[in-house]
């Protein structure tokens, strides 16, 4: 097998999309093709995002959202969707896992406390995933 790829997507990929896209590859380095997407891609990244992930030196600060295509699905073994918002039509086969995301704002938690914890949940998910995918590449 060669190096897995995976697609993360949300649906503005100002925020948990890349931060996501970011933090595997602070985890995984080059051993995970890494890429990002929106469905409905907005113009910035989320300065609270790119805040909380400089905190644990990760900087996605020079990203710029894009959005998702069917080349780009295809073209990764794995897309994992991020929160309940975004959906992705898989194409040609490959599989979408979908993370349904901490939202503390249906808590009350909002601003950087709120991003804190969703940057958290999504490291949380990243070592876990990046975990599956070294271990997939060593048993092949």
């Amino acid at each position: 097998m060669s190096t897995p790829s995976v697609l993360f997507v949300c649906v503005r990929n100002g925020g948990k999309s890349q931060m996501a896209a970011g933090l595997m590859r602070k985890t995984a380095g080059d051993t995970v093709e890494v890429d990002s997407a929106g469905t409905d891609p907005g113009s910035t990244i989320n300065a609270l995002s790119a805040q909380t992930l400089a905190e644990v030196g990760v900087d996605i600060s020079g990203n710029s959202p894009k959005s998702v295509t069917p080349e780009l699905i295809a073209a990764a073994d794995l897309v994992v969707v991020l929160g309940r918002e975004a959906t992705v039509d898989p194409v040609d086969g490959t599989p979408v896992e979908v993370w349904d995301t901490d939202e503390p704002s249906e808590r009350g938690i909002d601003g950087l406390e709120r991003m804190r914890l969703v940057r958290d949940d999504i490291a949380h998910r990243v070592d876990q995933l990046a975990a599956r995918l070294q271990a997939r590449l060593h048993h092949q």
